[in-house]
């Protein structure tokens, strides 16, 4: 039952019953909908819980509460203060505006309500969950949130990058074609599901340099090149790369130049030798043109970013073992590609662009080839159908402008106070109550807010269908691995040793 003053966003009740914190709540009041008076049903969540006794007031000695608690006149009783979340209403949650009055009853939400409430027709809807406290409720987001981008905002461990494996399963099922930008070689199964089977339209590109965490045969299949052929690199995009500071008028026109005098379908090593034929400035040029022969990108054909682009295809680009100069010139022509495709009216689906380590290519204070274009889609891409999932570790870290053009944010367990900052800066929706809960997250669990849920939403993300890479390595596993290596090379010590003097002896005869 409510008890002592309540407000339309918040109240406190007393129970006897079993409750715990996050539980939601039913109340049902009047409210003037549409111009006419009509019973609600508003959902509310508890915030707090303490619990109190007439019988056991503070101060009281010891050895009169244990004849208290002996005589079992004890009267505990709970109390809860929980806040309004709002009521639905045609589809739409609104918020209450007249006091919910004390006396009235409070009851458990029931899970029909809840799936309402919270979740969109399957239609639209993603499934990327359940409910935390009601496992039997699923979450369904809307696709339609994503025109205004989205962030996956994690601590590491968090479960930022299974999160994003869920969601890309989620889009790919309604049709989405996806791109993953992915620097640590940890999306690269996702074309593997788990029981076994691969999915169709689902590819690997790898540029010659990239190291690669896992082969094609750990894969399950065959991995496509991405490379650039050099010349299809203007003079704009070379100095970009190479270092060669805009203002530099005098070393900018001898690599003109000599582009000039090269004409079409040159090679890094062409434009290398007409440099270094050249007068000082050309030499000049060719110390930092000269980096780009360590990017190992360039080859006889440019991968056609079309590939990318074809519908239900889910590619995952793997930059592992990428320079971080390397990874953002490549990041930064293929999102110029896309765009620039997006921008002339010839993007024929809708591209979703998931960036994993965003804040390496989109930082706060440096500059990035990356940053942008990234910008550029963030403020514009919606209107052509290019989407972004931005996914960081460290959202302080991150270009707050790009970050605040995400309207909807996935929020995983986050401790670092800076990071929290961050978050609450970017979002308007992101409250002082949202962020106390979210260090007590557990691995797996979120927060939901923005455009793509009706209310904020505190879920626990569903298994994927597919394998995941990536994770920290079986450390104890290793270990143990390691001590039986140990054990077995102990063991061959002697034969060794034995069978060294005999080579030595047959050498000496």
């Amino acid at each position: 039952m409510i008890i002592g003053e309540a407000k339309p966003t918040e109240f406190v009740f007393a129970t006897h019953e079993d409750i715990s914190r996050l539980e939601y709540l039913l109340i049902k009041s009047t409210e003037n909908v549409a111009g006419r008076e009509q019973e609600v049903e508003i959902v509310a969540q508890i915030s707090l819980i303490y619990s109190g006794s007439k019988a056991l007031m503070e101060g009281i000695k010891l050895t009169d509460a244990e004849k208290i608690q002996e005589a079992g006149l004890v009267d505990n009783r709970t109390f809860a203060m929980a806040k309004v979340l709002g009521f639905l209403h045609n589809g739409q949650i609104y918020q209450p505006r007249r006091a919910i009055l004390p006396g009235k009853e409070v009851y458990l939400a029931p899970e029909d309500l809840l799936e309402q409430f919270y979740s969109y027709p399957k239609g639209e809807g993603l499934t990327i969950g359940n409910l935390i406290t009601r496992p039997k409720v699923p979450v369904r987001i809307t696709l339609k949130g994503f025109r205004r981008h989205l962030a996956i905002l994690a601590q590491t461990g968090a479960g930022k990058s299974y999160t994003a494996g869920v969601l890309a399963e989620e889009l790919f099922d309604k049709g989405a074609t996806i791109l993953i930008i992915d620097p640590h070689a940890d999306y690269v199964f996702l074309g593997n599901k788990k029981g076994g089977g691969n999915i169709d339209r689902f590819d690997v590109f790898r540029t010659p340099e990239s190291t690669g965490r896992y082969d094609e045969s750990k894969i399950g299949k065959k991995i496509e090149p991405y490379q650039i052929k050099f010349s299809d690199l203007n003079q704009s995009e070379i100095e970009k790369v190479s270092g060669i500071h805009e203002k530099w008028t005098n070393i900018s026109g001898a690599l003109r130049e000599a582009l000039y005098e090269l004409g079409e379908g040159y090679s890094l090593d062409d434009l290398l030798d007409v440099l270094d034929q050249g007068d000082v400035n050309a030499r000049k040029a060719r110390n930092y043109v000269e980096r780009l022969s360590y990017m190992n990108v360039f080859g006889s054909a440019t991968t056609d970013y079309e590939k990318f682009l074809k519908p239900k295809y889910l590619s995952v680009l793997d930059l592992s073992g990428l320079d971080d100069s390397v990874s953002d010139y490549i990041n930064y022509r293929i999102m110029r590609d896309i765009y620039q495709t997006a921008e002339r009216g010839e993007l024929e689906f809708p591209v979703f662009i998931f960036i994993e380590e965003a804040h390496r290519l989109i930082p706060s204070r440096e500059s990035t080839l990356s940053k942008y274009i990234i910008k550029r889609i963030a403020a514009e891409g919606r209107k052509f159908g290019v989407f972004l999932v931005l996914i960081t570790q460290r959202p302080y870290k991150i270009d707050q402008d790009a970050l605040s053009q995400c309207n909807s944010q996935i929020i995983m367990r986050m401790t670092n106070p800076e990071d929290q900052k961050a978050i609450k800066t970017s979002s308007e929706r992101v409250s002082e109550e949202l962020l106390d809960d979210l260090p007590g997250l557990n691995v797996g669990e979120a927060v939901v807010v923005g455009e793509v849920t009706r209310a904020p939403i505190m879920v626990k993300i569903r298994e994927r269908r597919t394998q995941e890479g990536g994770g920290d390595i079986d450390i104890v596993g290793k270990l143990s691995e390691a001590r039986d290596a140990a054990v077995t090379e102990e063991k061959e010590k002697p034969e060794q040793l034995k069978q060294e003097v005999e080579d030595l002896k047959s050498m000496m005869e």
